[in-house]
């Protein structure tokens, strides 16, 4: 075993077990993410990729503080249905698999659970079931710390807009997402693609950006996760863009 391993996947139950025992795992980040068309420049899994670097980075930042589960891959995301290779599921199944997720973490002792995501799609229905959830797990597990976030609503909107050309956030595999793609799976991104499309934002779109949105991401994540560990009670409902 690593001795700085962040992902639940990759450890044993014993070693799960005994890092619980040792205090270590006060918080999880569960991400959400999604299968679906990334225009034509960039691959279907970029919401995956782009979700689980920015939890896996925040959680080695924070560790042995936080821990970060195995990823919702598929998301809500009947609106790319039209673009074959899209898969989608439908919100009630969805949103039972996440608390159910959820609960698990909370029935394994985890107080903090900060639900990260990365996807657009899946943001309304997760905001219109969260109180309820809170409300459940209130009475079934009193003292757990729930919170949502999209990790680019985690960005002050001025950093954003000092270091973009274009206003579209995060856009659809536009300027932002493209930047983040380029500085984390740069092989992945279609450049002839981008050239021949009719939309002109993605060529906006630098490295250099991508790595000052990814790092300011993660030092964002981590200051919202160390007030979710020490209790701060002030942290509100992020969402800048919608």
């Amino acid at each position: 075993m690593d001795a700085t391993e962040v992902m639940l996947p990759r450890l044993t139950r014993r070693e799960f077990r005994e890092a619980l025992q040792a205090g270590k795992f006060q918080a999880a980040i569960l991400a959400t993410a999604s299968n679906e068309q990334h225009s034509e420049h960039l691959p279907m899994d970029f919401d995956l990729i782009a979700v689980t670097h920015i939890a896996r980075e925040a959680a080695a930042t924070l560790y042995p503080q936080v821990i970060v589960t195995i990823p919702m891959a598929i998301g809500i995301s009947e609106h790319h249905m039209i673009h074959k290779g899209t898969i989608s599921a439908k919100p009630g199944g969805w949103l039972a698999v996440l608390y159910d997720a959820v609960e698990s973490l909370a029935r394994h002792g985890i107080r903090n659970i900060l639900i990260l995501n990365g996807h657009g799609g899946n943001t309304a229905p997760i905001k219109a079931s969260l109180d309820q959830w809170r409300l459940h797990f209130k009475l079934l597990n009193p003292g757990l710390n729930l919170h949502f976030a999209s990790y680019w609503d985690l960005i002050p909107v001025d950093f954003l807009h000092k270091h973009m050309k274009t206003r579209a956030i995060p856009g659809h595999a536009k300027e932002f997402e493209t930047s983040i793609a380029l500085t984390l799976i740069p092989d992945k991104v279609r450049q002839a693609a981008m050239r021949e499309h009719t939309d002109s934002d993605p060529l906006e779109a630098t490295p250099e950006k991508g790595r000052l949105f990814v790092e300011e991401a993660v030092r964002q994540t981590v200051m919202y996760l160390r007030k979710m560990i020490s209790g701060d009670n002030s942290l509100p409902e992020v969402e800048h863009f919608p």
